[in-house]
């Protein structure tokens, strides 16, 4: 088996893996539903690779993510940090008299959970091996419309959708930072978060404990809210993982929600964003083998909502789109293979994490910076012509992107289809897309030099707290028809069972903005005689020699993708 291990640190990150978690628990339960669409009894997707199965201390089977998640103290809302799986062991009081003057003790109430996991606590507490499966009967006292409603207006933390159930390993509250911080909005602020105390030592473990209970680990998916403090915590963090993991490669995604997004009126804020996002970048970069940056500053206006209706001010909303294209991304690396005399129907293209980093950042050109495609949901299949429009509708989620790329000789990409459905609303088979994507790409221009295919019948289960996102053409299935008409409301869990995806990573110049205004950034503002930021980086930890150092990597990261840029960089030096 190839194991995953998951982490997700800081808000935004948390926001996503929440929805990455239901949708596996949602495709967990569909299997071992008998009313559920057959295509989810029999997909083909090992969930081992991300899951663990364990047993409480009643003796009952778990069935829990591969994952640690860190975010502030307090963020939890009204889940426990030891998950829901476990006993809660009783506060004991101290006997040890260490202090006889007057005590005072100040608790706060604890939040009062909103109806959708009142709807859970109602359920059978046995059912612990994934509570997908459904959205619910008639004979519920709580009706799902109403768990919608609320869901829609009274999220705030990432625990209020949450349908997971977790390990007493998984949940890290960082001790002394709580979330009524208002100012852990940069690198330098976080750069002492992870060795304070015993927080890094606490992550390691509770990492360690998932990574040696793994046979035969492929790698680490780390997702960052990479907007604030975060990022030098992660990077520690990373830095960590790497000494101490050499051989296991790091996918990242580094997310930021429309929030994150801010023009400030003042120069020195400004300066101090620019330097946060270069520095941010080029720290958490250097600890992994594949970075994809992903958020878009508008995701509502972006191309990539079309059949969407995307409320930017929701994190429960953004974190949605985002977390849907990691989980099509994450398919490959679960996959059945075929065995030496069995072919496989349901899915076509296994892959694991070293295999994509090979296929993206260790070709011709050297260039560990992917972007992330993604079309939600991917449209039918129909006619000779019937890749194209899939292509075509195929939108950035990574922010800075070139708009208008010259044909690049040397791009090189992995695409993922899940789902997919011909005209009609039928499910289209592994051969039926194969066979079609591969003459849209010659059809295409600019081709890509190579491109890696998975295919997966399974297409995305759509949970009960999943956001009403879906326009009036999205069907049931997931399939579009008719004309966007603005005044309908619009389509959440409940009117919408499943959709096909397609997602993307690619390796491509279009990314060239991106790491041009960071490279620009750091040498404006930290590095050149009488930068205005350079007091600021001597206070995050950087000196002048490393600040170079930093510099000339990431002007490598820029000449890879075009050499052109030698000249200009040698100028700067």
């Amino acid at each position: 088996m190839r194991e995953i291990v998951t982490v997700q640190v800081g808000g935004f990150a948390n926001f996503i893996g929440s929805h990455f978690w239901n949708f596996q628990d949602e495709l967990v339960g569909l299997a071992s539903d008998p009313e559920s669409d057959p295509v989810f009894k029999n997909h083909c997707l090992n969930m081992d690779v991300l899951y663990r199965t364990g047993e409480t201390q009643e003796g009952i089977l778990t069935y829990t993510p591969r994952v640690v998640s860190v975010d502030y103290q307090g963020s939890l809302g009204s889940m426990h940090s030891l998950g829901t799986l476990y006993n809660q062991a009783p506060e004991i009081p101290s006997h040890v008299v260490t202090w006889r003057g007057g005590v005072s003790t100040q608790r706060s109430e604890p939040r009062k959970k909103n109806l959708f996991l009142q709807s859970l606590d109602e359920e059978d507490p046995g059912q612990l091996n994934g509570t997908g499966g459904g959205h619910g009967g008639p004979e519920n006292e709580i009706h799902d419309e109403d768990i919608v409603q609320s869901l829609e207006n009274d999220v705030q933390f990432w625990t209020d959708f949450s349908k997971v159930h977790y390990h007493p390993q998984s949940l890290y509250e960082l001790s002394g930072l709580w979330t009524d911080v208002q100012d852990f909005d940069n690198y330098g602020i976080g750069k002492d978060a992870f060795s304070e105390g015993l927080r890094g030592e606490e992550m390691s473990n509770r990492l360690r404990f998932f990574v040696e209970e793994c046979d035969h680990i492929q790698g680490i998916q780390f997702i960052v809210d990479d907007s604030g403090g975060f990022s030098s915590l992660a990077a520690d963090f990373l830095e960590n993982i790497a000494d101490e993991y050499t051989n296991t490669p790091v996918l990242l995604y580094t997310a930021r929600g429309p929030c994150s997004y801010m023009n400030y009126r003042s120069r020195k804020r400004t300066i101090s964003r620019d330097l946060h996002d270069a520095i941010s970048f080029l720290r958490l970069s250097s600890f992994c083998k594949l970075i994809a940056p992903i958020g878009l500053p508008s995701l509502s206006t972006s191309k990539a909502a079309t059949y969407l209706y995307v409320d930017d001010q929701k994190p429960y909303h953004c974190s949605a789109v985002y977390a849907a294209a990691l989980h099509s991304l994450s398919l490959p690396f679960r996959m059945e293979l075929p065995g030496p005399t069995a072919t496989l129907d349901c899915v076509s293209g296994a892959s694991d994490i070293n295999g994509l980093i090979q296929v993206l950042s260790a070709q011709h050109r050297q260039n560990m910076v992917a972007i992330l495609d993604a079309c939600m949901p991917a449209p039918c299949f129909n006619g000779n012509l019937a890749g194209e429009p899939l292509l075509s509708n195929l939108q950035p989620l990574t922010p800075e992107l070139a708009e208008d790329v010259e044909e690049d000789q040397q791009s090189v990409e992995s695409l993922i289809i899940n789902g997919a459905l011909q005209s009609g609303g039928h499910r289209a088979s592994v051969s039926e897309v194969r066979d079609t994507i591969i003459a849209a790409y010659g059809n295409v221009a600019p081709r890509p030099r190579f491109s890696h295919l998975s295919i997966a019948l399974c297409p995305l289960p759509i949970p009960l707290p999943f956001p009403s996102l879906f326009n009036n053409v999205v069907g049931k299935h997931g399939e579009l028809s008719g004309k966007p008409v603005s005044n309908l409301p619009p389509k959440g869990s409940l009117d919408v069972n499943s959709i096909p995806m397609a997602a993307r990573l690619r390796s491509s110049t279009a990314i060239l903005p991106f790491l041009s205004s960071r490279l620009e950034n750091l040498r404006r503002f930290g590095i050149q005689r009488g930068a205005p930021g350079a007091e600021l980086l001597r206070n995050w930890g950087f000196g002048k020699d490393e600040l170079e150092d930093m510099g000339e990597t990431l002007s490598k990261m820029v000449v890879a993708l075009d050499p052109s840029k030698i000249s200009s960089s040698d100028d700067s030096d």
